[in-house]
Formats: C-alpha cells, structure tokens, sequence
C-alpha cells in the first residue's frame, strides 16, 4: 500500500514511548522490552495500525510487536494507536503492552530469534505480488514460513487474512510445503464461525465493495 510522505512521522515517533528506535538491541530479548513479561504475539505489515491497536486494547494479557517498513505507515499508525486508546478511555501512558517496529519483514531473523518464542504470528492483507516472479516476496510464501520457524513457538497459530483469492489458495499451498497444518480455513471469514475477528482497514474497505474475505488459521505439525 503506498501512502505519501508525512514529514511529521519521524519527528512523533522519536519522542513515541511505544516506538523502538534500536530493534536490533532486542534480538533475543524482546520479553525485556515491554514493562511487563507477557506472552509475545507479532504482526508483520502492520500499516496503520488498526489492527494492531485493537488487539492491544483486547489483549491486554499479552505483548504485540507491530512490524512494518514504511516509516511514514507507522507515524500513521501511532496516532491512530492513540486514537483508539483514548476512545477506549486510557491514556497514551497507558500503551504498555504495544511496541512498533520500523524493519524490513525480509530480514525479520536479525531482530526476533529463537529466544523470543512468539506464540502467535498475523499477517492481514499483505501485498499479493501476483506476478509469478515476484511470488517468494509474498509474506506467506514458504521460504517466509521456514524463516517464521525460527521465533514461533511449536504451538504457536499463524493467522492470515486477504481479500485476493490467488494469493489464498498458493498460501495453503506454501503451509502444507513448509510443514503446516491448516486448522481453519474459510473463504468467507464475515460468514463462519470466528467470534473474535477484528476488522482491518482494508477488510472493511474490502467488505463493503462485496469482496469476501479470506482466513485460515495454521500451526507447525508436530
């Protein structure tokens, strides 16, 4: 997704508490990062943080990481983070259990290891680089899923979500190549059973132009 430059969103997130200027340091330690130990969950391609927020807001047992390379997207997201927790009723004191990530989805080995054991993975409506030589840039494609290995918990669930249908069915595939187990799978997530959907950006944009959405839920064979 592009989205224009924002000459503002450095300046904000430099002085953001939730915002990690070094992610590099965490490599390992990413337990050390939030104020409280809880169990990790990482969103990567997080945009503007809609998503991100809520499930901060829903969760507040657990410790998101929001993952995404445009800088610009995340100055967005901080706000809307904000946003979303004064609405609620708390302060932007009160963001503790949420941290933004300004890094390269490609080289996510290099800042969350084996040591930071997430136990659960989403990725929502990430680019569907439908031409076939871009396929191994697609967030689900196997090679991607192998690099997941390395950080998730054995248990742990990837959840994904998109509108695009060819990225769908050549990410079930990439699942069972990479050693996955589909343990739901839905072409109409707003018509299954799912209770605890929360709607992203795009999902409502989507919806509201008649396009179905697409989830499953996988985890590593054991």
């Amino acid at each position: 997704m592009r989205i224009r430059k924002k000459k503002w969103a450095e300046p904000e997130l430099s002085v953001c508490d939730f915002f990690v200027k070094n992610p590099e340091t965490y490599a390992g330690k990413w337990k050390n990062a939030f104020k409280k130990e809880q169990p990790l969950w990482l969103e990567i391609g997080c945009g503007k943080c809609g998503f991100a927020g809520q499930l901060a807001l829903k969760n507040p047992d657990k410790n998101i990481i929001a993952v995404d390379i445009k800088i610009d997207m995340l100055g967005v997201g901080r706000r809307n983070i904000v946003r979303l927790f004064e609405e609620s009723g708390k302060s932007q004191n009160e963001i503790n259990n949420l941290l933004l990530v300004n890094y390269n989805v490609e080289q996510l080995d290099k800042i969350i290891t084996k040591d930071d054991v997430i136990e659960r993975l989403y990725i929502n409506f990430c680019n569907p680089w439908p031409r076939p030589k871009h396929n191994k840039r697609r967030l689900t494609y196997f090679k991607k899923l192998e690099m997941y290995k390395i950080f998730l918990k054995e248990d742990a669930e990837i959840r994904f979500k998109t509108d695009d249908d060819n990225l769908f069915d050549d990410s079930l595939e990439y699942f069972a190549q990479s050693g996955y187990k589909i343990i739901f799978s839905t072409r109409d997530l707003h018509a299954s059973e799912i209770k605890d959907n929360i709607e992203t950006e795009h999902e409502k944009m989507f919806s509201a132009e008649g396009i179905k959405i697409k989830y499953c839920i996988a985890k590593q064979k054991q």
